[in-house]
């Protein structure tokens, strides 16, 4: 076992943290206020190639695969939720879904000008009646003179009111559930019956756009049934998923690693009692439980991001990464809150809106019950 990183995936780290450090982190407090991030930081951040980590550079992207963007994503989870969620959504199941079940044509209509960041993807699975029982989706797909006709609702879906291209899985045959009876469809921001709806007032992750998307007799070419196979869109939306289980538990630890190191260096300077809180055998436990379940959850996330590079089967690391990242990160930030006292809760505190963000890592790319009823699957098949 070789567990140094590639010098070249070690540089796409370091030069990632230094454009976090000196664009994103000065801009926090501005995306939190307004609930939105400054066009032109968009730009600049496809003009780097933030946007199409993974993907080989016959398609525009910077063939850094699942551990480079991993990598990438661990440095982004040192600043504010937004920007590792726009190019999460993207990347990991948005384009990712078209990467991983696209036609050749349908890969090179549209990657280009994704991994480019020149427009914006979004992954649509959840619906009102079907959540983490993806297989029983409503919103229906009907081929009608040779053009697929959507209709339904589909919400909570992040990066869709600003998407220009949207995976949508639909239902072609509902008695058929997962099992040939969804299919992947490319749907384009001007297609004729789709509109953005009710955009969220979430709890956390202002400057992420999230919300509902509605298909009213939405006509979609042929053309753009992902693949080109009716019926096999569950497969692609459960591979998308993998990636972006590991990507947003590299997020967690980029997150974790950056409150431990504000309550690590707060601990020094506050002064109780007439001696620094570190002194204290409560905080030092505090910190050393939050250092020993990063770096476990670090390795979980390299190891699972090596994998899918080798071209293995990762589903199961995926899961476990998942429910172990989130919840470790909910455990850390509580502690770091708790560390900083007053000061943590307070509004102006990157500690309150971690805290307040790292809530819905146990939800989003599904819930920790739902990884767990993967793993115990898996182990209970052997």
């Amino acid at each position: 076992m070789d567990f140094d990183i590639p010098e070249e995936l070690a540089l796409l780290a370091r030069t990632t943290r230094e454009f976090v450090e000196k664009r994103l982190q000065p801009l926090e407090k501005q995306v939190e206020e307004t609930d939105r991030i400054p066009p032109e930081i968009l730009t600049e951040m496809g003009a780097l190639g933030f946007f199409g980590l993974p993907f080989p550079e016959e398609y525009g992207g910077a063939g850094a695969g699942d551990l480079g963007y991993c990598l990438a994503l661990e440095q982004f989870g040192r600043t504010s939720a937004a920007f590792s969620n726009i190019i999460g959504a993207h990347t990991s199941i948005g384009s990712m879904s078209i990467y991983l079940g696209g036609t050749d044509d349908q890969k090179r209509r549209y990657l280009p000008d994704l991994t480019a960041g020149r427009k914006i993807a979004a992954f649509s699975l959840t619906e009102p009646s079907s959540g983490s029982d993806a297989a029983s989706i409503q919103t229906s797909a009907t081929l009608r003179n040779g053009c697929w006709i959507l209709n339904g609702t589909k919400i909570w879906v992040t990066n869709g009111p600003i998407a220009d291209v949207v995976v949508v899985y639909a239902a072609n045959d509902r008695s058929k559930g997962a099992r040939g009876g969804i299919t992947g469809f490319i749907v384009e921001k001007g297609f004729k019956g789709f509109r953005v709806g009710k955009v969220d007032d979430k709890m956390g992750l202002r400057g992420s756009y999230t919300g509902e998307l509605i298909f009213e007799d939405c006509e979609v070419p042929e053309a753009n049934v992902l693949g080109g196979q009716v019926g096999a869109g569950f497969r692609t939306a459960l591979g998308a998923l993998d990636i972006g289980r590991i990507s947003l538990a590299a997020g967690a630890v980029g997150s974790s690693q950056h409150l431990l190191e504000l309550a690590t260096l707060h601990s020094t300077r506050r002064q109780q009692f007439g001696k620094p809180i570190a002194a204290n055998q409560a905080i030092q436990w505090m910190l050393a439980d939050s250092a020993v379940e990063i770096h476990a959850a670090r390795l979980m996330v390299y190891d699972a991001a090596w994998k899918m590079d080798q071209g293995k089967k990762a589903s199961l690391e995926a899961a476990m990464v998942k429910v172990y990242a989130s919840e470790m990160a909910n455990r850390v930030v509580d502690r770091v809150l708790q560390i900083h006292g007053g000061m943590g809760y307070m509004k102006d505190s990157p500690v309150e809106r971690a805290y307040r963000d790292a809530r819905i890592l146990r939800i989003y790319e599904g819930t920790s019950e739902v990884q767990r009823m993967i793993i115990a699957e898996d182990l209970l098949k052997q």
